[in-house]
């Protein structure tokens, strides 16, 4: 039998390490020290917590972290309606495999694409509000892009009906790997499709659930950019739909302030983990309770 030392596992992994660390640590330590300095060119001079102070005393920034809060109201209905659909078509209705691939179809397609459809149709006199005014719900035709009040809500919509093709797929996955013996007894038992999904198809999904819960809340603080960019155009009107993100692209390539920019990111990145952490132990402590 061949022994090896205890550090030669180690040994074969430590050139990936390495590059990992190259490309996301190496980055993230500048971007901790550009926070605290006000940078000219490729450096620049020690400022302290000057970018900070900048950035709390900027009035833009409540409203962006306001639009965030909003933006994270949404993962209850994206997990809700990602659950609901992938339950349906696991029923296997006539034409299921059909639903879905046309559900998941809009998660396969570029966000620009798909923003520029959206933003199209749900202009004044587009589509949507030509429809609602046919039909006669003149009051329902509202101004999607163009309210500051609305448009944040507006852009929600449109993340919700995106991300949840991959929620969908994701649960939908799990559940045609499940022991199908459980529910054709229960529906010979005679339990309805409530109580078939309750006792029998969340609890096999409660891993999925809350794995998908922390990738939801993920993207919902970190993966907007695209979206506010692209639909209203550049977070408007006045500042309506401005997010974290997009306010971290306008200190430091419309403003040309990294410094500031940076300070930025690192509160938006100590804010992701704050959640990563708390998600994470309250998994841990519902494993625990499993086991006991």
């Amino acid at each position: 039998m061949v022994r090896t030392r205890q550090i030669t596992p180690y040994l074969f992994v430590l050139p990936l390490v390495a590059l990992l660390a190259l490309i996301f640590g190496y980055p993230l330590v500048k971007v901790v020290d550009f926070s605290f300095k006000r940078i000219r060119g490729f450096d620049g001079a020690y400022v302290g917590f000057d970018n900070y102070n900048a950035v709390f005393a900027d009035p833009i920034f409540g409203e962006a972290i306001k639009h965030n809060l909003i933006l994270l109201v949404g993962v209850i209905p994206l997990v809700l309606i990602s659950l609901v659909i992938a339950i349906a078509l696991y029923e296997r209705m006539r034409g299921w495999r059909i639903y879905r691939t046309l559900v998941f179809l809009p998660y396969i397609i570029a966000i620009p694409i798909v923003g520029v459809v959206l933003k199209n149709m749900f202009q004044f006199n587009g589509p949507v509000n030509e429809t609602l005014r046919a039909i006669g719900l003149e009051g329902a035709a509202l101004d999607w892009l163009g309210d500051k009040d609305i448009a944040i809500y507006t852009v929600l919509g449109m993340i919700v009906w995106r991300e949840s093709a991959f929620g969908i797929i994701l649960f939908l996955s799990r559940l045609l790997s499940l022991n199908e013996e459980l529910i054709e007894a229960a529906h010979l038992d005679g339990a309805n499709w409530w109580e078939r999904t309750r006792y029998i198809i969340l609890p096999q999904l409660k891993g999925v659930i809350e794995f998908y819960l922390v990738i939801g809340l993920i993207t919902l603080i970190a993966a907007v950019f695209a979206y506010v960019y692209i639909v209203p155009g550049k977070g408007g009107p006045a500042n309506g739909t401005m997010v974290l993100e997009l306010y971290i692209y306008n200190w430091g390539f419309e403003k040309r302030l990294p410094g500031i920019a940076s300070a930025i990111s690192v509160i938006l990145f100590m804010v992701t983990i704050v959640f990563m952490v708390i998600l994470f132990r309250m998994r841990r402590g519902a494993a625990a309770e499993a086991l006991q």
